[in-house]
């Protein structure tokens, strides 16, 4: 025996429900995506200050030296 179709007002609502379900967890999906790029942003902008103290320091060293150098 074959089932009976299905009320469509039922399927119906049953599609809009897994649609809202699905936009409710790609929305915090969405919002935990952009607190990661948030974060990874500033550790970025960290890093690259810290790179720039350290050439500042590097060249700082070899302007010293070269001025012993000159000096010797």
């Amino acid at each position: 025996m074959t089932e009976p179709p299905a009320d469509p007002l039922q399927t119906l609502t049953a599609r809009v429900a897994a649609l809202a379900e699905l936009c409710r967890r790609l929305a915090d999906e969405n919002r935990s995506l952009r607190h990661s790029q948030e974060q990874l942003i500033a550790e970025r902008a960290q890093l690259v200050s810290k790179n720039e103290q350290a050439r500042a320091r590097v060249e700082a060293m070899i302007h010293r030296l070269k001025a012993l150098e000159d000096n010797a």
